[in-house]
Parts: structure tokens; C-alpha cells; sequence
């Protein structure tokens, strides 16, 4: 459970030339006289803002949501009062871990005294009568968040305060003036308790921002100390918090669901009559762990009493099939209270398979992000053809186990309300600048809480009406009457973008508690083995199984209803957004726990992901019963003699096309190309493997075309080496500041490989300073490589096979010498396929290096290494089985060590052909102890990509 969840930091990028691209748009910004209907926070693009204006009473009030985040600035203006002057925020709380999630705004409280007076660090202290722990806060615990580490806004990162806890008061003093006199300061309780605001710094007037630092106190009791180990087993101790938002990003998702009076004006949030609880679950210095979004959920849901939570982080795990244990916890707690649970679905996209963890719980709502004509001009000054669309970062579904997330969409840019101590942002290319207090940011973590702002109008609408509203209703609601995107498949939209008005006629005309069902569909990914019934999930997913285009199969998708009428009950069956690839029959009937198969058939026209949602009604009944994702894919085969796939094609500014190549087994290199591209246009191309893995960011501004000349990735052409056979997904995108709004390009994806016979050659013995003669076999077994032969120098090589644990961390040092070219780090072949292991690369307590994709096929180098000792720290960040054995392999390389010299630098090689290529080995100096001496022969092709490779092993060596 210790493990960590990545936060998506929302961002705006100018445009790097500083000047608007041809065919933009130029907007203005917010003010105080925009509107209530904006593109700024287009709350109306869910209907809200209409549905308010109808219902003017059905505005939020009488809920309360929360927001499991990074905190929420106490003193926005926007976030003071509800429609009706009540309190806007009414509790706020830390969920990080006093233990184990290192966050020093947590404070210790074991070192007694008593007043009035006390002697403690060495001075006198005065106190009210009583007893009391001190202890002291150090405004540097802030250090990994906005605050930098400066909370009273000085300008340094060193100030201290004394605190006095009175564990019989439960209240906490801090000696803000710093006079050593606690009796001039106030007895603060928890917020939640008296609503308690203290302040860091003074403000200054004068200025935009502000110096003065709210903070509220938290009090921890009885808190086992035991993971500290040694002295600290089998005590507890109370802990007291200084609570701050670690960041803007849990202010600007508040804002977006519930802010009332944004820039002073009638600018809102989605649910202006709602409460808040500020729940803060990303530690200052590091992530948001898994401990902090369990136990602060639990906390919301069962202590704070909210009415529906908003959690905006996530992480995407390669067996994203819904089935760990924060999904069961979330699924719990959303049957046992009736409190739903709203996930942002990740910002991982545009690949397939990619919706981040927890968006995948099943009783979740997993929101991904649109984004509408209007909204590209005013926050981008982007011009855009279409009306709606879903922005290409955001998560695709479906799950691993073909299940159906996300759930919904809704708006993924907004202005919002920020922290009010950051300074106003920029908005370059739509050519204003917010003030402070505010920010323009996108991702999914802007969409979740437009969908979490509707629910609690829904929410609130059916309080006022004596409905009671479950989860499962509220859900079937906005599934059953989401509006779709025409363009955007269902994989991709979900059920479409939240239509609040018309999920509330559904519920005012009775929607009910829902019917329950179970769903045991055919699954065909390479990770359908480590599904909770092996082959089969929630929804149809056939990604492996070589459909062509044109090619007619059947599948059959199980159901069985698990409540309602004891009789059989006829169910209408549909098809949501689809192209004309699915049919099935018109109607079925289902009794009562007893499996009915649905035979679904797919007939892909085009090659591509293809994709709908097959719906169950009741006609008796209000909503749609259930819904089913059904995904197939048509790949292009990567087959002889040219092992090539070519295709032309064009992608609009802010759009995403994908490809799909199956890349054949023994394969050394994938190499994509990306060409014909005209000057001004600005596109990338992102590969995502069989496991739903991107390779690349596809959430930041790297790697386009004519964007920036610095950018060391190329755009035009990339390989990835030893790839996974599989079907590999290729994305292409265009950037919001390309010139042009169709970006033209040619896309190619060759397989090659060239095998070397033997792959690993020994030379039994060798003296230092003599060379060996070696030779290797060398064979075409894909495309026609006009190829390079290189040698290298020898490098320094660490095998292993290690096991490790969920939540476990490995460490290997290794000792690199002077004149190191390259430190490489790599692991993967893990016994359990569905395992998620990281990379981490240390030298002393400086950080050099990681690889974190999902999955556990990690690599990374530090290039030309300063000499020194290097830790490398395997993390396992989630182990479906518990355990996992995996390769391990380091290697520094350095011609202190010795050389390759190759005779034949020029091969070509046709497909099928064989040729003999002989090299030199020379040993300056043995490998340490424990550690193999070993050299290449790559072969790469005009483009540098390595099509093969022979390895020599040096075994022995004498002076």
C-alpha cells in the first residue's frame, strides 16, 4: 500500500516563438463581467450553467464534496460563501501519513512540558497553566511544493516556529511573533472543529500576490510509530499538522466544481451552492501515496460526511483492469455509504488502454477531458474545426479487461480559482494575463470536477424533492443521457460529455436503485492471463487477435442479471456510437441469475481501433440498465520480404490519428518514421506497445516538428529496441500552434532485425593488451538493412535475477571510474506480467536518473557518468501476485576497460541473407569482482537505429 500516485501537473505552454501561429484567434480574458455562460470555465458545456438558471435552487446547496487533492487555498475570495452565505469550506484535513509519507508538516509531539514557565533548546519559555508537548515547525517542510519552502514570505527557507499542543485541549498554540511567550498567541483547534484560520507573513498591499499564508491545525492521536523500527516498536505518539496546499492544483479543481463569484463577478463553478472538504493527499516532497488517497477517501466518505468526492490524481499501471485493492476499497465505500466517487481518467493518452488507476473502479466515474470550439480560442487562441472533441492527451479505454473507462466526459481546460500567493499567469497565445488567484490549466484533472460539480446539482435537485439519489442512479443518469461526440469513438468519450438537465428529467421521473449485472466478455491482450478470470472481463477487447479488415466474427459476451424481477425480463439491446463495425440481435431476455449469451459480431471496415457501447434496456424502467464497451482492433501486419507498413494521411490542429502495426516475434528494432511534413506544421508521432504503455509523454510539448530547435528528441524518426511482438498503437498529433489546420505527413513502421550466430561469444582467455580475434553469423531475418558495423569499448556488466515485493525497494551499487562513456540500467522479463517496477538512479544524495513508464520494461543511462559510487533503486510499484522475479543488468562502459574493433565497418544485407563479420577484442583492465567484461558489435542502419546485436564475453584474463 506505501507506494505513491503520480499528480498530473496541469500546465500551460506558450507558444515557443513567442508570437501567434497563422489562422489563431485572439480572445481576451475573464473579468469580473464575464458572465455566468463563459468558454473560460465552460460549466455550460455540461448544461449546468441553463439548468441554474431554470432551477435556480438546484445549485448545490444542501451538499458537501470533497475534494482529495493537494489542499484548497482558504483564503480565495471565490471559495469564501455558498448561494445561500454559508461557510464554503467547512472542513480541511491532511491525509498524508504522519509515518510513513515523510511529510514534515507533520510534527512529532513527544517532548512534555508544563507552564507556566518551561525551559526547552536551551532558553525560557512562557506558557498558560497546564501541560503541554512542544515541539517546531520548519517553514523548509513546504520546500516540495508552490510554497518553496517560504511560508512567511521573507525570501529564505530558514525560519522555525515553536508550537505548544495540549493533548487534554486538543488545541495547538504557535509562537508566530517568536518571543519565546505562548500566552499571546491563540489556541488554534482543528478547522473542522472552529473554523480556525492562522496566518504566515504579512501582506503586502501593494502587490498582486499574497504574503500572508493561510494554515490550519490538524491533530493525529495514538499514531503507532512502529515503521520507524527500533526504539520506536510498539509505541504511539500524537502528531500535529501545519496544513497547507501543497499546490494550486487542488484550489484550481475546487474552484472548478464549486467556486461562486470567480474575479468578483458572476463567473462560477459548476455547483456554486455547494460545500467543500479540502482533503489533502500529495505529501510535500514527494507524491500522492496510496496510503494518503485510501485513508483520506475513508476519511471523507465515512468522517467528513460528503456527499460525492472528487480525486484528481492517478497513475497508469500496464494490468489496468480494475481489479486492486484501492478499486475494491473505493467500490466498498461507494456501496456502503452511498457516496459516489468521481475519478479523473489520466493524461495519458491518446493511446488505447491507457485510463490511469483509480479511474479504473468499477462504481467510480472516470471522466475524460472535451474541450469545445470556443474553449481552444478563449484559454488557446487556437482555431479548431469542429465543435467538440476530446483533447488528445487525455486516457483512452478501454480497461485490460475491456471494461468501460472512462465513464463520461466533460471539460478538460478551465480558468479557475488558484493559490492566491502564486502570481497571475500568462496566457500568451490567447493573448491575456490572468491575475493572481487565478490559472488556466487543462487535463483530466479539470474535467473530474465538472462532473463531480453536476452530480452534486443532481444531488442537491433530488434532496430538495425527497429523491433519494444512490450512486448507481446518479451513475445510470448521466451514462444513460450523456451527449455524444461526434468524432470521438467510444472508447475514448465513454458515454459521451455530462448532460446535467437531462439527467435530471430522468431522475424526477423516477430512475430507481438499478439493476445489477454481470458481464463475462472475451478478452485478447497480451495480459488476459493475469485477468481475475483469464480471458474474459467486463467488456468485449480483441487486440490480439489478428481481425482483418473486412473479416466477420463472432463473440460471445455473457450476461447474467443478478437482481431484479424474479421472472425473466426482456431487454432491449442497442448500440451506442457506433460505426456499423458491431451488431447484435434486437433483443434479449434475461432471468434471474442465470447466464444468457449475447452473440456480438464485429466487421471492421477500415483498419484501426474500432469501438462502441452495447446497451441492455429495460423498457419498463427509467435509464439505461447497463452498458458494454466493446473494442476490436484491425492491425497492419508487419510482414515479408519488406516487414514495412506506409500510409499517408492528415491530422487537424489539436486532433490525434492512431495506427496499429503487429510487430512479429525476433524483431531487434521498431523504427517509425515520420515525413512529408510541410514547414509550419507542428505534429509528433507517440508509440504505445501491447501492454497500453506509452513510450512517450504525450502530456507534454516534446518532440513536435518545427516547435523547438533545442529539443533534443527527434521528431522524424525514432526506434525502439527489442520490441515487444504485439500489436504497437503509433499516434500522430498536431499541436495547438501549428500554422496549419490540416497537418499533412507520411508514416512509416518497419520491423528489422538482424541476428548475430552466436548471440553471445566467449573468448575463454585473454591477456591485457593483446587482441582476440572473434566472429559472428550474421543474418537478415527482416527488411534490407544498408547498415553500419561498430565496435565500442568494453563494458562492465552486473546480471541478476532477483524477486521483490509490492511496495519493496532493491538497491545495487555500482563503483564507475574515470572516463565512463555510458552508465546503462535495465530490467524487465518479470514472472508476473502484470507487475509494475521502476528505475531509480542515485549518486550519493543526487538524483541522476529513472524510468517510470507502467509496466515493468524499464531503461534508462546516465551519459559520460562522473566517476563514483551509483545506486540503483528498483522500485516495485505494484505486484498483481504479490511477488515478481525479474532481469536485472547495469553495465558502464569505458575504454579503460578494453575495445571492439570492428574490420568490416560497411554490410549490406539483404532479407534472408548471411554474411560473416569478424572484430578484434582488446582488455586494458579486468571488471571488478562479481561483475562480467564484456564488449558489442552493433549493426545499425542509415538512420542509426540498431538492427543487431553480437555480444563477446570475456571469461578469463591473465596479465
Amino acid at each position: 500500500m506505501n507506494r505513491e500516485v503520480k499528480l498530473e501537473e496541469p500546465k500551460i505552454a506558450p507558444h515557443k516563438n513567442g508570437a501567434f501561429a497563422s489562422g489563431k484567434g485572439f480572445a481576451g480574458g475573464p473579468d469580473q463581467n464575464t458572465p455566468p455562460k463563459n468558454s473560460y470555465n465552460p460549466a455550460n458545456d455540461t448544461g449546468s450553467v441553463d439548468f441554474i438558471a431554470i432551477n435556480p435552487t438546484y445549485d448545490g446547496r444542501g451538499t458537501k464534496i470533497g475534494i482529495l487533492d493537494t489542499g484548497v487555498d482558504l483564503s480565495h475570495p471565490a471559495l469564501q460563501k455558498t448561494t445561500t452565505n454559508e461557510r464554503k469550506i467547512t472542513d480541511w484535513v491532511t491525509a498524508v501519513d504522519p509515518v510513513l509519507d515523510g511529510d514534515a508538516t507533520w510534527r512529532l509531539q513527544n517532548n512534555a512540558v508544563a507552564g507556566p514557565l518551561f525551559h526547552t533548546e536551551e532558553q525560557n519559555w512562557r506558557a498558560p497553566e497546564g501541560k503541554f508537548h512542544f515541539s517546531r515547525f520548519y517553514e523548509s517542510a513546504t520546500s516540495g511544493g508552490d510554497l518553496v519552502g517560504d511560508v512567511n514570505r521573507d525570501g529564505d527557507k530558514k525560519d522555525s516556529w515553536a508550537m505548544l499542543y495540549s493533548p487534554a485541549a486538543n488545541t495547538v498554540r504557535i509562537d508566530l511573533n517568536n518571543n519565546r511567550d505562548f500566552t499571546d498567541d491563540f489556541a488554534m483547534k482543528p478547522y473542522g472543529n472552529a473554523h480556525q484560520i492562522g496566518y504566515f507573513g504579512v501582506d503586502d498591499p501593494t502587490t498582486d500576490v499574497s504574503e500572508r499564508i493561510p494554515f490550519v491545525i490538524e491533530i493525529r492521536k495514538d499514531v503507532p510509530v512502529d515503521p520507524w523500527g527500533g526504539q520506536w516498536v510498539g509505541k504511539t505518539f500524537d502528531f500535529v499538522n501545519v496544513g497547507f496546499p501543497k499546490s494550486g492544483h487542488g484550489t484550481h479543481v475546487a474552484g472548478i466544481a464549486a467556486a461562486k463569484g470567480m474575479f468578483g463577478g458572476k463567473m462560477n463553478g459548476q455547483a456554486p451552492g455547494a460545500k467543500i472538504v479540502s482533503s489533502r493527499a500529495c505529501a510535500f516532497g514527494s507524491s500522492c501515496s496510496v496510503v494518503a488517497i485510501t485513508e483520506g477517501m475513508i476519511d471523507l466518505v465515512v468522517n467528513r460526511h460528503v456527499d460525492i468526492v472528487n480525486t484528481s490524481l492517478g497513475a497508469l499501471i500496464a494490468l489496468n483492469d480494475g481489479n486492486d485493492v484501492v478499486a475494491a476499497l473505493y467500490n466498498q465505500l461507494i456501496d456502503d455509504y452511498g457516496v459516489q466517487i468521481v475519478t479523473s481518467a489520466g493524461n495519458s493518452g491518446p493511446g488505447i488502454n491507457t485510463v490511469e488507476h483509480p479511474g479504473t473502479t468499477d462504481k467510480a466515474i472516470s471522466v475524460a477531458a472535451s474541450i469545445s470550439k470556443a474553449t481552444w480560442l478563449s484559454n488557446y487562441g487556437s482555431v479548431v474545426q469542429n465543435e467538440n472533441g476530446i483533447v488528445p492527451f487525455s486516457s483512452r479505454g478501454p480497461r485490460e479487461d475491456g471494461g468501460a473507462s472512462p465513464t463520461l466526459a466533460a471539460p478538460g481546460a478551465a480558468v479557475s480559482t488558484f493559490n492566491t500567493w502564486m502570481a497571475g499567469q500568462s496566457i500568451a497565445e490567447a493573448g491575456y494575463t490572468l491575475p493572481s488567484g487565478y490559472a488556466m490549466w487543462y487535463g483530466t484533472s479539470m474535467a473530474a470536477p465538472q462532473a463531480t460539480g453536476s452530480g452534486a446539482l443532481l444531488i442537491s435537485a433530488a434532496k430538495q424533492n425527497g429523491i433519494t439519489l444512490s450512486p448507481a442512479a446518479l451513475r445510470t443518469a448521466l451514462t444513460s443521457t450523456a451527449s455524444t461526440i461526434q468524432g470521438a469513438a467510444a472508447h475514448e468519450q465513454g458515454a459521451g460529455v455530462v448532460n446535467t438537465p437531462a439527467a435530471w428529467q430522468l431522475i424526477r421521473n423516477g430512475i430507481g436503485a438499478g439493476t445489477t449485472y454481470h458481464v463475462k466478455a472475451p478478452v485478447n491482450t497480451l495480459l488476459e492471463g493475469a485477468l481475475a478470470t483469464p480471458g474474459f472481463g467486463a467488456g468485449l477487447y480483441n487486440r490480439e487477435g489478428k481481425l482483418k479488415v473486412g473479416q466477420h466474427r463472432t463473440y460471445d459476451v455473457v450476461v447474467t442479471r443478478t437482481s431484479g424481477a424474479v421472472e425473466a425480463v426482456t431487454h432491449q439491446v442497442s448500440w451506442k456510437n457506433n460505426n456499423g463495425t458491431f451488431h447484435a440481435p434486437a433483443s434479449v431476455s434475461l432471468p434471474l441469475n442465470q447466464p444468457v449469451t449475447i452473440p456480438v459480431t464485429a466487421q471492421p471496415a477500415t483498419a484501426g481501433v474500432q469501438s462502441a457501447i452495447l446497451q441492455l434496456d429495460n423498457p419498463s424502467t427509467q435509464g439505461i440498465e447497463k452498458q458494454i464497451m466493446s473494442t476490436v482492433i484491425a492491425s497492419h501486419e508487419l510482414q515479408g520480404p519488406t516487414y514495412r507498413k506506409s500510409v499517408t494521411g492528415s491530422v487537424q490542429r489539436n486532433s490525434s490519428r492512431s495506427y496499429f502495426v503487429s510487430v512479429p516475434q525476433g524483431a531487434k528494432s521498431l523504427e517509425i518514421s515520420l515525413g512529408s511534413f510541410q514547414q509550419n506544421s507542428q505534429i509528433r508521432f507517440m508509440a504505445i506497445d501491447p501492454y497500453g504503455v506509452p513510450l512517450e509523454d504525450g502530456f507534454s510539448d516534446a518532440c513536435y516538428t518545427n516547435l523547438d530547435p533545442s529539443d533534443s528528441c527527434q521528431p522524424a524518426v525514432r526506434s525502439y529496441k527489442n520490441p515487444q511482438p504485439g500489436v504497437w498503437e503509433i499516434a500522430v498529433d498536431a499541436r495547438r500552434t501549428s500554422d496549419l489546420l490540416n497537418n499533412p505527413y507520411t508514416l512509416e513502421a518497419a520491423a528489422l532485425g538482424v541476428s548475430f550466430n552466436p548471440a553471445e561469444q566467449h573468448v575463454s582467455q585473454a591477456q591485457v593488451g593483446v587482441a582476440s580475434a572473434v566472429q559472428w553469423q550474421v543474418t537478415n531475418n527482416f527488411g534490407n538493412v544498408a547498415g553500419s558495423l561498430h565496435g565500442g569499448p568494453l563494458g562492465s556488466v552486473k546480471k541478476a535475477r532477483p524477486t521483490i515485493a509490492t511496495g519493496d525497494t532493491k538497491e545495487t551499487t555500482v563503483t564507475v571510474g574515470p572516463n565512463t562513456q555510458e552508465l546503462k540500467i535495465a530490467i524487465g522479463g518479470t514472472s508476473d506480467l502484470g507487475a509494475d517496477l521502476d528505475i531509480e538512479v542515485w549518486r550519493g544524495e543526487e538524483f541522476v536518473g529513472m524510468s517510470a513508464q507502467a509496466g515493468s520494461n524499464e531503461s534508462t543511462s546516465v551519459p559520460t557518468p562522473e566517476a563514483g559510487e551509483y545506486t540503483i533503486r528498483v522500485i516495485a510499484y505494484d505486484v498483481p501476485a504479490g511477488t515478481t522475479e525479474y532481469d536485472y543488468e547495469d553495465a558502464f562502459f569505458s575504454s579503460s576497460l578494453g575495445t571492439v574493433t570492428v574490420s568490416q565497418p560497411v554490410i549490406n544485407l539483404n532479407n534472408g541473407e548471411s554474411k560473416n563479420v569478424h572484430a578484434q577484442v582488446t582488455v586494458n583492465s579486468p571488471a571488478a569482482e562479481g561483475r562480467l567484461l564484456s564488449g558489442q558489435a552493433r549493426l545499425t542502419n542509415a538512420n542509426g537505429t540498431q538492427v543487431g546485436q553480437g555480444t563477446v564475453v570475456i571469461d578469463n584474463i591473465t596479465q
